[in-house]
This record gives structure tokens, sequence and C-alpha cells, in this order.
């Protein structure tokens, strides 16, 4: 399964760069600061994988899905989101 929650769609986005230094700073008597590396920061969903008792149908369902899908759960119900879910076009 890929990192995507099946609730609101959010997934994994690269945004901005750390990078690493060497040197020492001119502030410090020094001759400045060189970038060495640079890498694409990579942030992630906080997803999890979750069972749900599904009383309409009188079982489990497992859904992946972040803290935000959980909140939206608690809001709408699960009957609710499942429904919007096969709407979608989504296996649950």
């Amino acid at each position: 399964m890929t990192r995507k929650c099946q609730v609101t769609g959010k997934i994994p986005f690269l945004k901005g760069r750390s990078y690493a230094l060497r040197g020492i700073a001119k502030k410090n008597k020094g001759i400045g600061l060189n970038i060495t590396g640079k890498t694409k920061r990579k942030f992630l969903p906080n997803l999890f994988k979750k069972r749900f008792w599904f009383n309409d149908e009188n079982r489990f369902i497992t859904i992946k899905l972040s803290a935000q899908g959980m909140k939206i759960i608690d809001k709408k119900g699960l009957p609710q989101v499942v429904k919007e879910m096969r709407s979608q076009g989504m296996k649950i």
C-alpha cells in the first residue's frame, strides 16, 4: 500500500532542504562556512492502520488513515465516511 490516507487523501510531499555546513564562521575569526551537502526534506503524513467495527455489515473494516482522518470519522460518523469512500470507487 502507498503512504496515503484513505479518508483525506494526504500523501508525502517534498518541500525545502536541509543542508550541512563545514568551517568556522567569519564572526568567529574563521574564513566562512561552506555548504557541503543539500538533502531534500520529505514530510510524511501521520498514518496508521486502524480497525473499526462496522455495524451496518457486522464486520471489522481496516482503514489506513491519518490523525486528521480519525477526527473526520469522529465528526461525521463511520457509515457516512465509508459511503463517501465507496462513492469515490475505493474498495473497503
